[in-house]
């Protein structure tokens, strides 16, 4: 398929111009990345934003993918000597990868069936007999095919041979194949039942044991959660259909008006369907079913992922970490406002040894010395009475210190890892986790990236979808938030560095050795001279890394080196310099630039000209301190102090497709069900709510026993 023709597909397919498929096609395959494009390309995309140039990526991946398969498959029907024109043309025209496969199937080399078996015996005559003729007799015919040596020993013999060649053959039409699969998706009901004598210890799949839902209705995360209980051999599974309307089209279709073989037909027709199409159909629309569940759970891992790295930083203080535990106590670690680590230690405020008197001393010293400002406490084992302890702590000292529980997901595969070990080669694992909540707090997102995306557990189901695809859409996640924000370039680690457009994890480690060598980079146009960060590398970056207080005030902002001089023709226009750039004239007189005739008398398109006004307007600017801060507390709440109607504030923690989890400083985090976030109808929690929002929220119901609690964002009347 050539590009012209692919980018009309996709075009229609996604409902934007031709001209901008073509050229964000043309982008990708001079090895543009997905960041630079959408944010440095805007006039040659039509402003298409990144997950739209994602979306085109990814449908050209899978026509190309597609392509290659189509030759393949030509390939092997013409060296069967079987390749027709017709055929040809209808492989060359299938837009779906199902469909080539739909076409292929009947020339594809099968195990030995009972249809091959009866070709060896020679009934495929009889077969074709059978399917066209109008006259004669069919018994009489069956006994030509009589023939003790070929195992054919009888005329019911014959005919049932007969009749697995037809039932195969009918089996393997693509048309019959595509109908049956689209009817059985339209009018197929999904039945669940328990399997005898299975364990389900916490009755967690008890809504499925007598279940039954239409396909075409099954929800996302109800997919998901009736295969693992498949998997975990708890439930037995199938697809009902009504076979009748099936074998009636059949029966239209392969039945010639006036046939002597009807009643035999019916039953080769019969056979074809229950023994060959519908199991096979069961499992293909059983994997479309799963397919796009696992489409809409990664979708809300992703979208929760990329609020949970933008979360808001909270910048200039000094933070105790506290990770929890029992037996071995809690490590605690002292970082300053710029996560450096000044002490660590551990304490024993919980049982078993629950030296709360000593562990206080000891922390209380370190607030004291360090003038501590918030205290971070993970969310794992023992969290609840080192919160306890903590509260009661801040109740006793002088300070003005608030807590916050952090979650933790994730900080113990960093704190075992190779990179957690160059970095704290003294350390213990523990200690190392201590730090990594610490930091999480300060910066998420400088801290969250030097972690496997899928340990950070925000999302449904994750481990039950294809880990692939689950890879592959996290990394675009943490990409495109790290050159969101950009990068301060003295002071990134290698692990956040190498998520910039363009950059490699070689080249992120040889700019940071650079750095070490020959002190802080001055300007963006030293990077140059980083070994293997040559000039493609160096386009595709530069815009994302930040130089603060450097030689060049623009080296400051997400402005592109190649826009310089347009700037500075802004500038000059206006009668500023580089130097008052940040200042309130400066403000002034960009807030009244008029956009289209200034665009064209700099020589640039409208898109970049905002672009260089927005940055201008906020040198450095930071976009996640536009967000939510975290909820501080003094204080900790205990479920039993909990009545219903109560008004709380939580953090929005997780969110599923039926709801929301907020944290309200309890051991479990609550639920808010989709049905009581809005009171206007919502097709998804993520229409109302992101993971790291603030959010006011009433007790709906708890129950105590479960530690459980129901909450709801609809205001009492």
């Amino acid at each position: 398929m050539e590009r012209k023709e692919m980018s009309r597909l996709i075009a229609s397919e996604l409902q934007l111009q031709v001209g901008q498929v073509e050229r964000t096609v043309e982008l990708l395959d001079e090895g543009a990345t997905v960041p630079f494009i959408a944010r440095y390309r805007k006039e040659m995309t039509g402003t298409l934003d990144e997950n739209q140039i994602r979306d085109i990526q990814e449908r050209v991946q899978y026509l190309r993918q597609l392509e290659e398969r189509k030759e393949e498959v030509i390939r092997l029907i013409a060296e069967q000597d079987k390749l027709t024109d017709e055929l040809e043309a209808n492989i060359r025209s299938a837009v779906k990868l199902q469909q080539v496969e739909d076409l292929y199937r009947p020339y594809r080399q099968k195990r030995r069936t009972r249809a091959t078996m009866a070709k060896e015996k020679g009934l495929e005559p009889l077969a074709t007999f059978l399917l066209t003729a109008r006259s004669g007799d069919v018994q009489k015919e069956a006994m030509r095919y009589m023939n003790s040596e070929k195992g054919v020993n009888s005329t019911e013999e014959a005919l049932a041979g007969a009749k697995d060649i037809i039932a195969e053959q009918v089996a393997d039409e693509p048309d019959v194949r595509s109908w049956v699969r689209d009817y059985t998706m339209k009018r197929g009901i999904l039945v669940t039942a328990k399997k005898e004598d299975e364990p389900d210890g916490k009755n967690v799949y008890e809504m499925y044991y007598e279940y039954q839902e239409p396909v075409s209705r099954m929800a996302p995360h109800r997919i998901l959660a009736v295969n693992r209980a498949e998997r975990e051999g708890i439930l037995r599974i199938k697809v009902d259909v009504d076979a009748a309307p099936v074998l009636e089209r059949l029966e239209r279709k392969q039945i010639r008006r006036g046939s002597i073989a009807a009643d035999v037909l019916k039953e080769a027709l019969e056979d074809s369907y229950k023994r060959l199409v519908a199991p096979a159909v069961e499992r293909e629309v059983r994997n479309a079913l799963t397919e796009k569940a696992e489409e809409q759970a990664i979708r809300i891992f992703a979208e929760n992922l990329r609020q949970l790295l933008l979360q808001a930083p909270l910048r200039g203080r000094t933070v105790l970490a506290l990770d929890p535990a029992y037996r071995t106590g809690c490590k605690v670690a002292v970082i300053d406002e710029t996560g450096k680590l000044l002490e660590v230690t551990v304490v024993y405020p919980t049982p078993p040894q629950s030296k709360v008197a000593e562990a206080k001393k000891a922390v209380t010293a370190l607030i004291e010395r360090h003038n501590v400002a918030i205290i971070a406490i993970g969310n794992g084992t023992a969290s609840r009475e080192t919160e306890q302890f903590t509260a009661d702590m801040l109740k006793e000292i002088k300070q003005d210190v608030s807590y916050i529980i952090v979650n933790e997901a994730g900080a113990s595969v960093y704190s075992a890892s190779k990179l957690a070990g160059e970095e704290f080669p003294k350390l213990d694992v523990a200690e190392r986790s201590a730090i990594s909540i610490g930091r999480r707090l300060q910066d998420p997102l400088a801290e969250l990236v030097k972690i496997d995306p899928k340990s950070i557990g925000v999302g449904q189901y994750q481990h039950d979808v294809s880990q692939g695809k689950l890879t592959d859409s996290l990394q675009f996640v943490v990409e495109s938030a790290v050159n969101y924000v950009g990068v301060d370039v003295n002071t990134a680690s290698p692990s956040l560095l190498q998520y910039v457009s363009g950059v490699s994890k070689q080249v992120a480690k040889n700019i940071v050795a650079r750095r070490e060598e020959s002190g802080k980079y001055q300007s963006r146009s030293q990077l140059k001279d980083v070994p293997r960060l040559g000039a493609k590398t160096y386009e595709q970056c530069i815009g994302f890394l930040r130089i603060t207080d450097g030689d060049n005030s623009l080296d400051n902002t997400p402005i592109h080196p190649e826009s310089y001089g347009a700037v500075h023709g802004l500038l000059s226009k206006l009668g500023l310099t580089a130097d008052e750039i940040g200042s309130e004239d400066a403000r002034e007189k960009l807030r009244g630039v008029a956009v289209e005739s200034m665009a064209e008398g700099l020589g640039i398109g409208v898109p970049t000209l905002r672009d260089i006004l927005a940055s201008l307007l906020r040198p450095g600017r930071d976009p996640r301190e536009e967000l939510h801060k975290p909820l501080l507390k003094k204080d900790v709440l205990d479920i039993k102090d909990l009545q219903s109607g109560m008004e709380l504030q939580g953090t929005v923690r997780n969110i599923v497709d039926f709801g929301a989890f907020v944290d309200i400083g309890l051991k479990n985090d609550g639920l808010v069900h989709i049905s009581r976030m809005s009171r206007r109808f919502i097709k998804h929690p993520l229409d109302v709510v992101s993971v790291g929002d603030i959010v006011t929220v009433w007790v709906q119901d708890v129950d105590r026993n479960r530690g459980r609690v129901g909450l709801t964002m609809l205001a009492p009347e």
